[in-house]
């Protein structure tokens, strides 16, 4: 979204949990399951900000070097997908993670101003804070379909009027972390500030994720109905046929 981890606020009612997730450990006893169980989202939002560093690791040592920055930030991006491969990532995840720093590089070189190697993350701050906000107006709340792909439901998880509802206002706190992300990211990225974007990359990624990760759990659970049985069975969705 862009990339998504915190279980809940320490706060829940007795029994919140196994309302909202009802799935059984080997033991017999309920297993909590937040969105970060269920999304992931801090290692590769931790990963995502390695080439930024290496880009300003480069440039500094390179006595602000455009071609050095450049340098360390493919090859530590290479780096990166290649560890990601071995851990087991999705091949197209990884893929689109390199191209993104490809990309980043390619303009930077086109424009010959190091702060234009943020610029990709600024366009896509902008895109993803549009997307999120009209998948909410349009009744298909982008929280809904990444967590209802993971979990194989489709979109039977529409059907349940206090799932959709509920994803509606989780995806709200997305929708608020692109626009915090593009509050800080323009006028740095118009003064030209490069070490200040190195930060603020670092700083509004994976802890403002985890940060996304907790409070649109809370958000979400908390619009949830009392006995409602949880985000993987959504009332009124009949199951899927079984083959044969």
């Amino acid at each position: 979204m862009g990339g998504t981890p915190e279980h809940g606020d320490g706060q829940a009612a007795p029994g919140l949990d196994q309302r909202v997730s009802p799935d059984r450990g080997p033991d017999g006893r309920a297993r909590a399951e937040s969105l970060a169980d269920l999304l992931g989202g801090r290692g590769g939002a931790v990963d995502a900000t390695l080439p930024p560093l290496a880009f300003a690791a480069g440039w500094l040592l390179g006595g602000e070097s455009l071609w050095g920055g450049i340098g360390a930030a493919l090859a530590v991006g290479a780096t990166v997908a290649g560890v990601r491969l071995r851990r087991g990532d999705r091949p197209r995840s990884v893929l689109v993670g390199l191209l993104a720093v490809c990309v980043a590089a390619l303009i930077a070189v086109r424009t010959g101003r190091a702060e234009d190697f943020f610029l990709i993350q600024v366009l896509s701050n902008a895109a993803s804070a549009l997307a999120w906000a009209v998948s909410i107006v349009v009744r298909w709340p982008l929280l809904g379909v990444l967590v209802g792909g993971v979990l194989g439901q489709r979109t039977r998880w529409r059907r349940d009027r206090a799932l959709l509802r509920g994803y509606g206002r989780a995806s709200w706190v997305w929708t608020a972390t692109y626009l915090v992300r593009l509050a800080v990211f323009v006028p740095l990225y118009l003064g030209g500030q490069v070490l200040a974007l190195v930060v603020a990359r670092v700083a509004l990624t994976w802890p403002l994720v985890a940060a996304a990760l907790a409070v649109s759990w809370v958000v979400l659970r908390r619009s949830l109905p009392a006995g409602h049985p949880g985000l993987r069975h959504p009332v009124g969705a009949e199951p899927p046929a079984p083959p044969g």
